[in-house]
């Protein structure tokens, strides 16, 4: 179910739109079995990684909620309109402030940009699982040939 799209108008206030999605958009929530929400951002939010955290995993424990962000590197440091954001980190530290933010809503996190996907959680699981398949096929092919070469 798509509720809502929340835009900071200019700013990364990520408490404010949090507060709204979970406060007020989600007041029903008794009647959903399950609710997400989708972050699309370019760059670290206005407050502090440890504050959203703490918000976060508290709110998440209310009720069958998931915070997912998707984080796309921009080139620019610099709106498009030349204000600088109230709280500036290079692309690495704004990955893992949200890795950790994603973490407390047992989420996952996805960083992609102009160059292609830099992580994604989904893609980790599924390259996971095909090395999990592929060692039991090897498995299976080792014990298939000494049982062939017993008999």
């Amino acid at each position: 179910r798509w509720v809502l799209n929340l835009q900071c108008k200019g700013s990364r206030n990520f408490m404010s739109a949090l507060r709204r999605a979970v406060e007020v958009d989600f007041k029903d929530k008794d009647k959903h079995k399950s609710q997400g929400l989708y972050i699309l951002t370019t760059g670290i939010p206005d407050q502090e990684t440890h504050t959203l955290t703490g918000y976060v995993a508290e709110a998440c424990r209310g009720f069958d909620l998931q915070l997912h962000v998707c984080l796309f590197s921009v080139t620019e440091d610099i709106s498009s309109n030349g204000i600088m954001p109230a709280r500036y980190a290079n692309p690495t530290e704004t990955a893992s402030a949200f890795k950790e933010i994603v973490q407390a809503a047992n989420g996952r996190f996805h960083w992609f940009g102009e160059a292609g996907i830099f992580e994604s959680d989904d893609i980790t699981i599924i390259v996971s699982e095909m090395e999990k398949a592929k060692n039991y096929s090897q498995k299976c092919a080792l014990l298939v040939e000494s049982l062939k070469q017993r008999s």
